[in-house]
């Protein structure tokens, strides 16, 4: 679970009397899609739902469960158990078997990986998100364990050949101890020699190209979503707060918005190092996402790390 890095829009042209809008429209914070047409006296209707306060879902919830593989339906979640793969290959001497997935989300690594033979246990504190993960495997046919729990608190007796935090699962730990809970928890469940990865927000990019507005719209089954963000930087404590508004269209009316808050951490190599060390993890390689080859740079937000239990 996370938020992807993404291009930024700005194009905000109109054309009166219908509004085809040709990238994005704002109307008092709303932005709507092109192909979206509307007259004068529905984007007024807009408005007035905006301003006067559509209900609000709880974050996280079960609205925002049932519209999060909708927002990411474009993810290559499958390309990435391919380069999991290869990273238990290239830096383990023997087969990977079992893996625990710390904040699963909707089982989007954990049933692509359970499809492939891993025995997976999937962790995560939403019941909503984990509700659909259970669907989703049992449509596959998979038997994969959902547990609810707390990452940083997390005590399943059990160990691992390796421990997953995905999409920015870790950048979400804002608070020192939350990251060393966070990573403390995951050297617990691991194997001495074991693999733990995980993928976060790279200082030196976000420092250097800003979090900005973006946009995403989605269609689906007749209706429009979407998903809109801005954030901003806490750079003392390395911490960006985005703010998320996703919308539902159907028949030019908002059947749903969602509003979230999401304050994500971004770090440094060096800090990296000292807080997996420090929770017993040995720093093998901090790698561009998804070319994980490549050695990040101020234009990589997204990046892979890798380390092993010691």
């Amino acid at each position: 679970m996370g938020i992807p890095a993404q291009p930024v829009l700005r194009q905000k042209s109109v054309q009166r009397g219908k509004y085809l809008i040709a990238e994005l429209r704002a109307c008092h914070g709303l932005y709507l899609s092109s192909g979206l047409s509307l007259t004068d006296g529905q984007i007024e209707q807009l408005n007035n739902t905006v301003k006067g306060g559509v209900e609000m879902s709880r974050a996280l919830g079960k609205d925002y469960a049932e519209l999060y593989d909708v927002v990411y339906q474009n993810k290559d979640y499958s390309a990435e158990c391919d380069i999991l793969e290869r990273l238990f290959k290239k830096y383990l001497t023997k087969p990977v078997r079992t893996i625990v997935d710390l904040g699963c989300g909707t089982g989007n690594h954990a049933i692509p990986l359970a499809s492939r033979g891993y025995s997976v246990v999937g962790i995560d504190h939403s019941g909503d998100m984990l509700k659909r993960a259970k669907l989703k495997a049992r449509q596959k046919g998979l038997r994969i364990s959902f547990k609810k729990s707390d990452i940083k608190k997390l005590r399943l007796n059990q160990v691992f050949d390796a421990a997953l935090m995905m999409f920015a699962v870790l950048s979400y730990q804002v608070k020192n101890n939350d990251v060393s809970a966070a990573l403390k928890c995951a050297r617990l469940h691991v194997h001495k020699g074991g693999l733990f990865i995980t993928d976060f927000w790279y200082g030196p990019a976000v420092l250097a190209q800003r979090p900005d507005e973006r946009i995403r719209t989605i269609k689906v089954k007749g209706k429009t979503i979407l998903r809109t963000s801005s954030g901003d930087l806490d750079i003392k404590h390395k911490i960006c707060k985005v703010q998320m508004q996703t919308l539902e269209i159907h028949k030019n009316k908002i059947a749903q918005r969602i509003k979230e808050e999401h304050s994500m951490r971004f770090f440094f190599n060096r800090e990296l190092e000292i807080l997996l060390k420090n929770s017993g993890f040995e720093l093998i390689r901090i790698g561009a996402f998804p070319d994980f080859d490549l050695e990040p740079d101020e234009n990589t937000w997204n990046v892979l790390m890798v380390a092993r239990a010691i």
